[in-house]
């Protein structure tokens, strides 16, 4: 394969559980799956040719992973409980702990924060934004190991801007769920659409206009 290993799968090769680490054989097809699980999509993609990139026998596969689901889950579910998890509570603890003075200051850090995690990990986010609202126990995963816990620290935060009368006095998960949206938005949009060939992205006007929208639409 000529593309390097990315970041999350490099960090599957040092884990210290000897239980959990991966032979040559299962790391080249769990890269091969996550490269074409995350250009097709789970559902478009076929054994066959996740063997054929891995250059093993498809029999391979099915020695390590009774099912092509079960190889999907080999990739999302640690990448999810050991890295992303981790990284996304570590660093944006960092972010979400932190005072700022002003609600401008607070979402230019987080988009900063986000933009930078997004380009560390986005073969296997593709996979993520995939490939979670059809697989129930991805999406359960994802709640209780990083949603929730966000949410409660996020929600301090928003507490305390209500309380100085820059935030209208919704419900803080509300709240939450506007600023996340329009965030989010910008980041995958940044990600995925900025660099498409044929489409002009100006990133300065995109992201002072997303933090616009949430300053005014979210004014009391």
């Amino acid at each position: 394969m000529s593309e390097p290993v990315d970041q999350w799968l490099q960090k599957l090769l040092q884990l210290d559980n000897e239980e959990e680490k991966m032979t040559e054989k299962q790391l080249k097809i769990v890269q091969a799956a996550s490269e074409i699980f995350a250009e097709k999509g789970f559902a478009a993609s076929s054994t066959s040719e996740i063997a054929q990139r891995a250059g093993v026998a498809e029999g391979t596969i099915f020695r390590h992973y009774k099912t092509k689901k079960d190889l999907l889950f080999s990739i999302v579910a640690p990448v999810m409980a050991k890295l992303i998890a981790p990284f996304v509570l570590r660093d944006f603890y960092k972010v979400l702990e932190s005072r700022f003075d002003t609600l401008d200051l607070m979402l230019r850090a987080i988009i900063e924060n986000r933009i930078a995690f997004v380009e560390r990990h986005v073969q296997v986010l593709k996979i993520f934004v995939q490939e979670i609202p059809f697989h129930p126990e991805l999406l359960d995963q994802f709640q209780k190991l990083i949603l929730s816990k966000v949410i409660q620290k996020f929600s301090i935060s928003i507490t305390q801007f209500q309380q100085q009368g820059v935030i209208v006095n919704w419900a803080p998960l509300t709240v939450i769920r506007l600023i996340a949206s329009s965030l989010i938005g910008y980041v995958l949009s940044r990600t995925f659409i900025g660099k498409t060939d044929g489409i002009h992205w100006d990133d300065d006007l995109e992201k002072e206009a997303t933090i616009t929208f949430i300053i005014k639409g979210l004014a009391p």
